[in-house]
């Protein structure tokens, strides 16, 4: 049986959408894969406040997994330096196959869970990249489902 796992970014959505699209979902369990989840400007995205909402308001775990997360340098030059994404899909296959993820990590952990990122849409996102990356060395064990 497949791990039912989604994705979802905050930005674009007010906290409303953003809680109704966790809330409709089947998941109970967030992970945050965001290199910075304490900036200013994530707003209800904030470590300290989505941990309280997510417990407070869904009843839901929260869990930070910042080797899910591109390096500095590797984020910077896409965002920052208008990098290709082509370069940077390269970099953080290649940065997660280093870090081996798939060994240390359990495949039950991704059932009913959300991978979160800031970027709107998974089209450009990491958080893509995680769960395609773990489907090809785990035989395609997550059904995911991208929230928008």
């Amino acid at each position: 049986m497949k791990a039912k796992t989604y994705t979802i970014g905050f930005t674009k959505k007010n906290a409303k959408t953003f809680f109704d699209l966790l809330r409709n979902s089947s998941a109970n369990h967030l992970i945050d894969v965001r290199l910075n989840n304490v900036s200013q400007l994530a707003g209800f995205a904030k470590q300290d406040d989505l941990q309280f909402f997510l417990e407070e308001i869904l009843h839901w775990k929260y869990t930070h997994l910042p080797e899910l997360a591109p390096t500095k340098e590797i984020l910077e030059a896409y965002k920052k330096y208008k990098g290709d994404w082509g370069v940077y899909e390269d970099q953080f296959m290649q940065l997660m196959e280093q870090r081996k993820i798939e060994q240390h990590l359990n495949k039950k952990l991704f059932d009913k869970s959300c991978l979160l990122c800031s970027e709107h849409e998974p089209h450009h996102c990491h958080r893509k990249l995680v769960v395609e990356y773990l489907n090809k060395k785990w035989d395609s064990a997550l059904e995911v489902v991208h929230l928008m």
